[in-house]
């Protein structure tokens, strides 16, 4: 007849649990490192919450950003706070640039809508329509770019703006007149307008005042004024001959060009506001019936 040797039995036993717990120890760090690690320099994933890149992107629409494609942004400062504040932060190395068309998340560059300022949750899904050093304009409600031949964004509805009376867009409470008023540009009719491009050098004009008056001061903390008397730009009341821009910019609008606040609006996105680009649809959920939209289900863009 067979002993059992219950002693034995439980030393077993503890030896086993305490093996469980110590792969629980390592395997559970290694994984909150690795699911951090992926996030902060390979992909994440963001909701988007509007219709202004429709029918591109709908609300519910859960899409994957791809981090390693202009390099992952890494923080330098972590002191941030609601209003936005400077951004401090140098990104690793990227597969390839941004191009036309890439949509992109972004960090919405003017938090309490007046100077250009970083808020750390406060982030935007538009399409990229200019580069840095690009020549963008509108004509009758149509992109156009001196350096991309293709159609930008999603033809179709800008069509639809073009054959939009201003009296319509406004009873819809729709905007005419675009951010840089001074100017006189109209949704439908703006630019052309420089994108400004790491090392450019530009002597301004009256209207170069308005246009990037806040990208100068963003970059030096001071003022950029016209002196009609002088007939000469002015930065923090001293006259400047030129200028040399210190970061690259890009504007950036919704595929919804009629119901979309975009750069059209609020003006250009610095370079180290873009998060990164997307590159699918994970999975889909209409908010009125919280049912998946399987249609839209891991769909590339």
């Amino acid at each position: 007849m067979m002993t059992i040797d219950i002693k034995e039995i439980l030393k077993r036993r503890r030896k086993t649990i305490i093996k469980i717990a110590l792969i629980a120890v390592c395997v559970y760090p290694a994984y909150f490192i690795l699911h951090y690690a992926r996030l902060i320099f390979v992909a994440d994933q963001f909701v988007i919450p509007t219709t202004s890149m429709a029918p591109t992107l709908i609300p519910g629409d859960r899409v994957i950003i791809d981090k390693t494609i202009m390099g992952a942004r890494i923080y330098t400062d972590f002191k941030f706070r609601k209003g936005g504040q400077p951004l401090h932060s140098f990104r690793t190395k990227g597969r390839r640039p941004l191009r036309h068309n890439d949509i992109a998340v972004f960090n919405f560059p003017r938090p309490a809508w007046n100077d250009i300022a970083f808020e750390i949750n406060n982030v935007w899904c538009k399409r990229i329509l200019a580069l840095p050093g690009d020549t963008l304009y509108v004509e009758n409600g149509i992109y156009h770019n001196n350096n991309f031949e293709g159609t930008l964004g999603l033809i179709k509805e800008q069509k639809k703006l073009a054959a939009t009376p201003d009296s319509v867009l406004i009873a819809r409470g729709g905007f005419v007149t675009a951010w840089l008023m001074p100017v006189k540009w109209t949704v439908k009719n703006m630019g052309p307008y420089y994108i400004p491009r790491r090392g450019d050098v530009i002597c301004f004009r009256p209207n170069d005042v308005t246009l990037y008056h806040d990208i100068v001061k963003l970059e030096t903390s001071k003022e950029l004024t016209w002196n009609w008397e002088a007939d000469s730009a002015m930065l923090n009341g001293k006259l400047i001959g030129s200028y040399t821009f210190c970061g690259n910019y890009y504007f950036l609008g919704g595929d919804n060009v009629l119901g979309s606040l975009d750069s059209r609006f609020w003006g250009l996105v610095p370079e180290d506001y873009i998060v990164g680009v997307v590159k699918m649809i994970s999975y889909s959920k209409n908010k009125q019936t919280n049912k998946i939209r399987w249609g839209r289900t891991l769909k590339m863009l």
